[in-house]
């Protein structure tokens, strides 16, 4: 669909989504964002867009020397992971349960971390490097090492996922939604609080918003500790991702894997955008060049999509991350039952207690629509169909 056109304040607001069905505290939201004095030729708000702290999840924001923290969300780095395997639905067992069982075993969820540090060579040759970068973050964090080190290679809870996936074509692949952790979460936080006492945010219209400013030193710390984060969230996947395909290996010692694809959706890039050199974020959003692969999954039970950008120029080459929330977790859990939760996830080997009843399909926009209204952002690569689903 084409973007529809919404009179911001000191910028429009672009929509890839149609404006009556934005909740209204998101409509707020974005409003807010467009009075930001920084801000760069339009808001651009992907079809899944929904209230969030500070800035709305879905939007992408191109700012002129200064980034708000809070526009990059409290999960630095949350992104998705993806690979296609060999093996294709005959190679399945009939029964699901015991590989759901052995993928468990090795990836902790929720709250859980690794007895024992999970990451190796395996993962990537710079370990000693990356954790002694670990000393020149925020002092706030210092004493959250040994923790940042036995997560890494951990699920997390809430939205966060591990699924095994079928294709159109019966092709199996692995994919999995995870970010930074604790160690990302306390970051963001820091540095949003940070934000919020500088004085030229005294005016803005949410503190929530508050920026830094290029050049100085509020500046020069969040960004050293945002993309570290942005690397623990990026090897955090890639180590889940070996350890669940070492269970796979041992299943089936024939299998082999494609080359993974990954992306992040809460994160800061530098880039060039109509002309200008910005600091783009993207809170709920995956960037989409022309031809660039990325992930954008539905709810558990619905599916997902292997999707190429197409580059377009007014979302910022930017799509969205997913389907997107339509009631908040509290809501849903008042509205839906674990009876409502095994009829929508029916045929998938997956968690089906009041745990994850927030987590519902039913809880989340239709990840179908979404896909439709941002037809002129990517183009379909593949369908995925979870038949297990893990979430903490």
């Amino acid at each position: 669909m084409a973007a529809t056109v919404v009179r911001g304040q000191n910028v429009d607001i672009r929509m890839w989504t149609r404006p009556d069905e934005v909740e209204e505290f998101a409509m707020r939201q974005l409003q807010n964002i467009s009075a930001l004095p920084w801000a760069v030729k339009h808001i651009a708000v992907m079809p899944d867009v929904h209230y969030g702290k500070g800035a709305t999840v879905g939007s992408v924001i191109a700012l002129r020397d200064a980034v708000s923290p809070a526009a990059v969300g409290v999960d630095i780095g949350c992104g998705m992971t993806a690979v296609r395997t060999s093996l294709t639905a005959s190679d399945l067992p009939e029964t699901l349960r015991g590989l759901r069982s052995r993928m468990e075993s090795v990836v902790p969820v929720g709250f859980g971390q690794h007895k024992a540090t999970a990451f190796t060579e395996r993962d990537a040759s710079d370990w000693g490097a990356f954790w002694r970068r670990f000393d020149d973050l925020t002092p706030a964090v210092k004493a959250r090492a040994d923790k940042a080190m036995h997560q890494m290679g951990t699920l997390g809870g809430g939205n966060h996922f591990l699924e095994v996936c079928l294709d159109a074509d019966q092709s199996v692949w692995v994919m999995l939604h995870s970010g930074s952790r604790g160690i990302g979460n306390e970051l963001a936080q820091h540095h949003i609080a940070v934000a919020r006492t500088l004085a030229h945010n005294a005016e803005l219209p949410d503190p929530d918003l508050a920026v830094f400013l290029a050049g100085t030193p509020e500046m020069a710390a969040y960004r050293h500790d945002l993309y570290w984060a942005q690397d623990y969230a990026r090897r955090n996947r890639s180590v889940m991702l070996r350890l669940v395909c070492d269970v796979l290996r041992a299943e089936f010692p024939h299998i082999a894997f494609e080359e993974p694809i990954s992306c992040h959706h809460n994160y800061v890039a530098e880039e060039t955008h109509f002309g200008e050199d910005v600091l783009v974020t993207r809170k709920g959003a995956i960037r989409a060049g022309r031809g660039e692969l990325g992930i954008i999954p539905g709810s558990m039970g619905t599916g997902s999509y292997i999707v190429r950008g197409l580059g377009n120029p007014d979302s910022f080459q930017s799509a969205s991350h997913g389907a997107g929330r339509r009631m908040s977790r509290n809501k849903a859990r008042k509205t839906f039952t674990t009876e409502d939760l095994e009829a929508q996830t029916n045929g998938v080997e997956c968690r089906k207690d009041s745990g994850v009843v927030d987590e519902i399909p039913g809880a989340y926009k239709d990840i179908d629509t979404v896909m439709a209204n941002q037809s002129d952002l990517v183009e379909v690569v593949a369908k995925l169909k979870q038949v297990v689903c893990i979430k903490g």
